[in-house]
């Protein structure tokens, strides 16, 4: 699921992008839209259960507004609190979502020390 259409997307920079896969097959894609330092936006794509819809929606929200610095602090543990009870097997789909959005953290921080990188991708 994205929040944004595909439209407003393609005509804007990404700032930072995370993409993880699961050992169960799901896979979340996070992409960050910062400004003044502190994350305007998060978007995603998944391809997974629904449980996996529901953390990396959780992601998404607990990152907006936040600061690069303090998005570090969203855990696993907090999106499954958010979330509500997930079914022993679906716990991991909050790390897969969180480690996500943790490679998007990540690209951004490379893209701000090599700004370069930011005009031809990855």
């Amino acid at each position: 699921m994205i929040r944004e259409t595909n439209e407003e997307i393609r005509f804007q920079q990404v700032d930072g992008c995370g993409r993880n896969t699961g050992i169960c097959g799901d896979t979340v894609e996070m992409s960050l839209f910062v400004s003044g330092g502190r994350i305007k936006r998060a978007s995603f794509r998944i391809n997974g259960c629904a449980s996996t819809l529901a953390c990396a929606d959780a992601v998404a929200r607990f990152a907006e507004g936040k600061t690069i610095k303090t998005a570090w602090e969203i855990t696993p543990e907090i999106v499954m609190e958010a979330v509500g009870p997930l079914p022993p097997e679906s716990e991991h789909c909050a790390e897969l979502a969180v480690g996500a959005f943790y490679l998007a953290l990540s690209d951004y921080l490379q893209k701000e020390r090599a700004p370069w990188k930011k005009i031809y991708g990855k």
